[in-house]
């Protein structure tokens, strides 16, 4: 092999696992906002229940926005 080689192998392997760090860190960006949820207070219900039950899910974006808006919808603003 020359040296050629092994830098374009050792690029792509770079690149491949850059992309999947990416990915993986990237899990939340499909979660919710916190207005959305207290738009749909029926989502946001169902998925503090899901998160409720689910202990590895409860620090996720998505489960501290439901929260947050579940607490503004009833408990107020202001209190």
């Amino acid at each position: 092999m020359n040296t050629e080689s092994i830098v374009l192998g050792l690029v792509i392997v770079t690149v491949a696992f850059t992309a999947l760090a990416e990915s993986n860190k990237n899990d939340d960006i499909d979660a919710k906002s916190i207005a959305w949820y207290t738009a749909n207070v029926k989502e946001a219900r169902s998925k503090n229940k899901e998160c409720f039950e689910n202990k590895e899910l409860q620090s996720t974006e998505d489960c501290e926005n439901s929260l947050h808006a579940l607490k503004l919808v009833y408990v107020g603003v202001g209190n």
